[in-house]
């Protein structure tokens, strides 16, 4: 998922990682309405289609919307069943079979089918719709082809559908696919939708604990879905998504008790309560890239001697989780070496190599960025260092709402982004780095990476961690991917009131299990509840 770059708290982060919240005295008001929850996220045009999202602040909206097989576990972000009630494993471990529950539903009533679940990955897998998640369907027999085009005739995928039945042949042997099925883009999708190219000017006919009723710029309604399978364990009735861009204006709405969590841009400064800031290690990274589109930024020498010019302590000395690789280290992953090695001379000997002696010769270099401040300090840092190298630089600085669109042209030869893993394993970041992945904005394109994508798709286990730590670190060796600092997550709530919501490595914090904890009067006091409800 490609996280939002308009938080304007996340310097404050390092702070926090630091030292301990201030203890601020409680300003806000109990909410007196404890079945609705209002949560304010940052703006930007919601894309309510699973096949066309993939910004982080859309996946956390989605998990009141819709849901497929698997969930996530709150707090672990391991899978949980969903609307499959059985999974059976072939002995080969390439086959798997899908019982739906009998009571799933969309919130018109519809049951859910396995057709739904079918039909909806073969339209995501279409080629002609792009869709960004489609290379996560590669697992899958066919899928690969189906999507590239080399494969026209869809009932060759490894997908079959009967009644209640979904049947998944895979490629190879994955323990990680729950996982994977927890994320939206596996979701099913309503026969009156599949061919709706625009699911904004209607409330889309989904499955999850939600639906949205009402819905206007800037706030969404939702309201229980009272044919949801699991309707007895979800607490809330309705929920409030507001918009925003005003970083004081989100502070106001949790100052005042308007919203009850902030999961979008906010001016930390501005809160008069600051009892509710949440801060904890994400399965995310904040890197930038070195696009291979086209010479002489295809040579990897050429990006291993701009890697190398970087003043990387000097950057990342602000952060309090500075990143040498790309994907966030953890228990059972190899280690590998990060990027952190400044070499000017080394540099300067690869252009030379290149056929660049003294940067004559090179093309321009264009850099893409947002207007934020750090954006700026990073890049400015850079250019500095490559100017002695004799690279031509300019630098376009690109306005946030339209900067991930920015990403997917060819004028440009260096971007940024923040990426969280859509679930915990190293696939999610490398998948994005084949040459024909839908995410592949760098234009990615290495045979020895190809080679070992593949080799590790038929292993598991230590042996399968192994080969995906050597593709990344091939990525880094290679000068594709400049990894600048690991985000933290920043969410403004009170757990003191709230239930069902964890700090996870994910930040994603599914609605079904979210609720007010019971109100506990003080000793010695009567609480009445008339107008409680």
């Amino acid at each position: 998922m490609k996280k939002m770059l308009i938080i304007a708290g996340l310097l404050f982060t390092a702070k926090l990682f630091a030292q301990e919240v201030p203890d601020y005295a409680e300003t806000r008001p109990r909410a007196q309405i404890r079945d609705q929850l209002t949560v304010v996220f940052s703006t930007d045009n919601v894309e309510l289609d699973v096949r066309k999202s993939f910004l982080a602040s859309e996946a956390q909206i989605f998990t009141a919307l819709y849901e497929g097989l698997y969930t996530y576990q709150p707090v672990t972000m391991s899978p949980v069943r969903a609307l499959a009630q059985r999974s059976d494993l072939s002995r080969d471990k390439k086959v798997w079979t899908f019982t739906l529950r009998e009571d799933a539903k969309y919130w018109n009533g519809d049951p859910v089918q396995a057709e739904d679940f079918r039909s909806a990955w073969l339209s995501l897998l279409d080629p002609s719709r792009n869709s960004p998640y489609s290379s996560l369907f590669d697992i899958i027999e066919g899928a690969r082809e189906f999507r590239t085009g080399q494969l026209k005739d869809p009932s060759k995928v490894g997908i079959s559908a009967d009644g209640k039945i979904l049947t998944v042949r895979l490629v190879s042997p994955a323990a990680f696919f729950p996982s994977m099925l927890c994320h939206h883009s596996f979701s099913p999708i309503h026969p009156s939708m599949l061919n709706n190219p625009d699911w904004s000017r209607q409330s889309p006919l989904s499955n999850g604990p939600f639906y949205i009723r009402e819905q206007t710029e800037d706030t969404f309604v939702l309201v229980k879905n009272p044919y949801y399978w699991d309707l007895a364990n979800v607490a809330l009735n309705t929920l409030m998504f507001k918009f925003t861009d005003d970083a004081m204006l989100s502070s106001a709405m949790w100052n005042t008790g308007e919203a009850r969590w902030i999961a979008g841009d906010v001016a930390i400064d501005a809160l008069t309560d600051r009892s509710g800031i949440t801060v904890n290690t994400l399965f995310a990274t904040y890197y930038y890239f070195i696009r291979s589109a086209a010479p002489p930024w295809n040579d990897y020498r050429v990006r291993r001697a701009l890697a190398l010019a970087v003043p990387w302590k000097e950057i990342r000395s602000i952060y309090m989780q500075p990143a040498k690789t790309l994907i966030y280290p953890f228990s059972g992953y190899p280690s590998i070496n990060g990027l952190d090695t400044t070499d000017s001379e080394e540099a300067t000997r690869l252009l030379a190599e290149a056929g660049f002696p003294q940067g004559f010769g090179l093309p321009e270099l264009v850099i893409k960025i947002t207007p934020s401040q750090d954006a700026q300090r990073i890049v400015g840092l850079m250019v500095s260092e490559w100017a002695e190298l004799g690279v031509p630089v300019r630098v376009t600085v690109i306005p946030y709402n339209q900067y991930f669109d920015s990403l997917k042209k060819d004028d440009y030869t260096i971007g940024a982004t923040s990426w969280i893993g859509d679930f915990a394993d190293p696939y999610t970041f490398l998948q994005m780095w084949r040459h024909d992945s839908n995410l592949n904005d760098a234009k990615h394109n290495d045979s020895d990476y190809e080679t070992l994508l593949e080799q590790s798709m038929v292993l598991e286990g230590e042996q399968r961690l192994k080969v995906l730590s050597e593709a990344e670190q091939l990525l880094l060796d290679r000068g594709s991917v400049l990894p600048i600092y690991h985000n933290p997550a920043l969410n403004i709530i009170d757990t003191s009131e709230l239930d069902g919501w964890f700090p996870n490595v994910l930040d994603i914090h599914p609605f079904k299990y979210i609720n007010f904890k019971k109100l506990k009067p003080l000793p010695g006091v009567v609480l009445f509840q008339n107008n409680v409800r």
